[in-house]
Order: C-alpha cells, then sequence, then structure tokens
C-alpha cells in the first residue's frame, strides 16, 4: 500500500505580543468592550465586520461559514441571509450560533455564543436596501445552497433578472431575512508571546456579566 505523506505546517506558526491584555482593562460590559475593540480596527482592518457563523442541525452535526456583520446594539448582532439556505434550515432546528471576529492584524479574536432568531421586518429590509443593486438582484435570482447545473445558468437568470428588473427597485423578498444573534457568552483573546494568551470570558450572571481570566 502507498504511504500517504504527512504535511507539516509548522514553519507558519507565528508569535504574538504586540499588546497586553489586563482586567483592568476591560469594561463590566461586554458589548462596550465589543464596540470599543470594533472601533479601534474598523478604519485599518481589511474586513472588520467579517465573521465565522457556526450553527448545527438536530443531531448536532456542525457547520460553519463567514457572515458580514450588519449592525449589533445590547439585544446582538445583526446579519442577512437568505431563509432558504442551508443556516436557516439548520437555525429552525437548532436556535443557537456562535461567532468567532478574528482580526490578525490587531491580534485579536472575539467569540460570542447565544440564541438566535429573525430580526424584525424593518431591519430586514433595511439592511437589504443597504446592499448594492447587483448584490440585491443576485439574492433574488439565488436559491442559496441549492444545486445549479453550472455557472453559465446562474449568470443566464442573473441577466434575465437584471433586465426585468430595469428601471424598477429592487425590493427584498420574502425568501430573504436578517437574523439576530443574542448574547449569552463573550470571548476576548489576546495573542501573547509564547502562547501565553490573554483571554477574558463573560458570561451571564443574572441581569449582570461575570468577568473571568481564562488560561490560554
Amino acid at each position: 500500500m502507498e504511504q500517504k505523506e504527512k504535511t507539516w505546517l509548522t514553519e507558519f506558526s507565528r508569535d504574538y505580543g504586540a499588546r497586553e491584555l489586563h482586567r483592568s482593562d476591560l469594561k463590566p460590559d461586554p458589548i462596550a468592550q465589543f464596540r470599543e475593540w470594533f472601533e479601534e480596527g474598523k478604519s485599518t482592518l481589511q474586513e472588520p465586520t467579517a465573521m465565522a457563523l457556526a450553527t448545527a442541525d438536530a443531531q448536532g452535526r456542525p457547520s460553519q461559514r463567514m457572515v458580514l456583520m450588519k449592525g449589533f446594539d445590547h439585544e446582538g448582532i445583526l446579519f442577512g441571509t437568505s431563509y432558504e439556505s442551508r443556516k436557516s434550515r439548520e437555525l429552525k432546528e437548532n436556535p443557537h450560533a456562535s461567532l468567532l471576529f478574528y482580526w490578525p492584524a490587531l491580534e485579536r479574536q472575539v467569540r460570542i455564543t447565544g440564541p438566535i432568531s429573525r430580526a424584525s421586518v424593518t431591519e430586514s429590509d433595511e439592511i437589504f436596501m443597504a446592499r448594492r443593486r447587483g448584490s440585491r438582484i443576485a439574492a433574488v435570482v439565488s436559491t442559496q445552497s441549492a444545486p445549479i447545473e453550472s455557472r453559465e445558468k446562474l449568470e443566464a437568470a442573473y441577466a434575465a433578472e437584471t433586465a426585468k428588473f430595469e428601471g424598477k427597485e429592487v425590493k427584498r423578498p420574502a425568501t430573504w431575512g436578517a437574523y439576530r444573534v443574542g448574547f449569552e457568552t463573550f470571548e476576548f483573546w489576546q495573542g501573547g508571546r509564547d502562547r501565553l494568551h490573554d483571554r477574558f470570558l463573560y458570561s451571564r450572571a443574572g441581569s449582570q456579566w461575570k468577568i473571568e481570566r481564562l488560561q490560554p
């Protein structure tokens, strides 16, 4: 039997340590702490709103993908998607999610877990109408996550829909909308030298937040 070669990737490992994170640096409210980090990085990071969204089906089998944060407040983080997508099907079966923001230029990560629910019609409309016109047409054309025979078929459908909407407003279809991920936990991670990272976990304690330092 042919021996399969193992690929080692240790040469890509890098050290961190540009800054430290101390308990005294943290705000008591994790949403305020998240806002501070986001504001600090939004003008310099390439994709500050990009986040990995992890979901699981009824059997607990996970899947994840990158989506874009479209807004946040004390009620949760918003993103938009097709209600026909795989993520939407899984969220119907298991309405909990995990988010990960990774900002390598700042040597930071933020992990968030919480329940998820559909946002209001008004919020969905606002998020959809803020998309570029071409992106709105694509959302109308695509049955997200469903198989299609070829790229040519997709582009033909897009061209036909573009012609159909000539001179017309492209409004949100009923199959597309926004979700809100609520807050159960936050983890703020600051990369540290020799892998001695700084990690702080916020978890609900009644109406307050408990903050604990975690080992790296």
